[in-house]
């Protein structure tokens, strides 16, 4: 497939962004239930405000996709059977409750809504977080199933695709989030660092894994099935037409295989083994090692999402071949 760099950005954008309020609200809830010392936490507002500006730059940069935008939102009128159309909902919806999420921590509101079985009072921005992180959970199952529902796309068509963008998304938004600790909540440096390079490395073991499955697929199609002739030596030496086509500019990538194997090298480098050791090294006050980290795993997440679009190989590229 030939790779669309607006929904290379949209997806890792909002992944991000998903992964760093996840990891900020997972601190509330732990406080909440005295799994975690209850600190005052500084930087929640900060990061709730980031998250929600990088699912929006996420949701601007769709729009590059589009042939025409002011249409887009005819996409959610297929809720009921497109993964698409339900992401169209999800997106918006995760945004406007990280949005009330976040302007009840930025106004200080703590009005007691609920109290736990011993006492503890829940305050309405809990309520609200608790909302949006079904919304955010939802939105990663949204935005993956579009790519892992396609059966003819076969290198897509597999629940690590799914396991994979949730991983991803976490062990960057953990990532950013124990960078953005370093400067505003130092106590939560450990628990932070600790999930980023868990999750990173599950996330890795993941993709490598649907890496090797991908490798070991076998073509379903071939050109002798295709026209019925079962010669050995059928060789196409023209597309059939003067010039290249839709479908040669939307299916075929047209980058050689050198470009692609040091790509693949390259993000599984830079997304996932870098960013551990990185993280592995630094501590509460390495706020440059962490940004470092942060940078140089969304960087790679970039090359791996791109590499995600070059691997999958679509049907019709079995007699699209050659460009005349």
């Amino acid at each position: 497939m030939k790779p669309a760099f607006s929904v290379i950005f949209l997806t890792t954008l909002i992944g991000a962004g998903q992964g760093l309020f996840l990891a900020y609200y997972s601190v509330e809830i732990l406080t909440l239930l005295s799994i975690l010392p209850g600190e005052q936490i500084t930087g929640s507002s900060r990061a709730g405000l980031l998250s929600l500006a990088m699912l929006i730059a996420g949701l601007v940069a769709s729009f590059f996709h589009l042939g025409h935008p002011e249409r887009a939102w005819r996409a959610a009128t297929m809720w009921k059977t497109s993964w698409l159309s339900r992401e169209v909902i999800a997106l918006p919806s995760a945004i406007a409750m990280i949005f009330l999420y976040t302007l009840l921590k930025l106004s200080g509101n703590e009005m007691v809504v609920y109290h736990l079985a011993n006492g503890t009072p829940v305050s309405l921005h809990i309520v609200i977080g608790y909302i949006a992180f079904f919304a955010v959970l939802l939105l990663f199952l949204c935005t993956s199933m579009i790519y892992a529902t396609l059966k003819f796309m076969r290198q897509w068509h597999t629940p690590l695709t799914v396991l994979n963008f949730l991983l991803m998304g976490c062990a960057s938004g953990f990532t950013l989030a124990a960078t953005m600790s370093t400067h505003y909540d130092p106590q939560l440096f450990n628990y932070f660092s600790a999930f980023a390079i868990g999750l990173t490395m599950v996330a890795l073991i993941s993709r490598f894994a649907s890496l090797i499955r991908n490798k070991n697929l076998r073509k379903p199609s071939s050109l002798q099935s295709a026209i019925g002739i079962h010669h050995p030596t059928i060789r196409q030496m023209a597309q059939g037409a003067m010039g290249g086509s839709f479908n040669t500019r939307a299916f075929i990538h047209g980058y050689g295989a050198a470009v692609v194997k040091l790509a693949r090298r390259f993000f599984m480098l830079a997304a996932f083994v870098l960013p551990v050791v990185l993280l592995s090294i630094s501590n509460e006050n390495a706020l440059m090692i962490c940004t470092f980290a942060f940078v140089l795993q969304y960087i790679g997440l970039l090359v791996e999402r791109w590499y995600f679009f070059i691997e999958a190989e679509h049907p019709q590229n079995v007699y699209y071949q050659m460009i005349s």
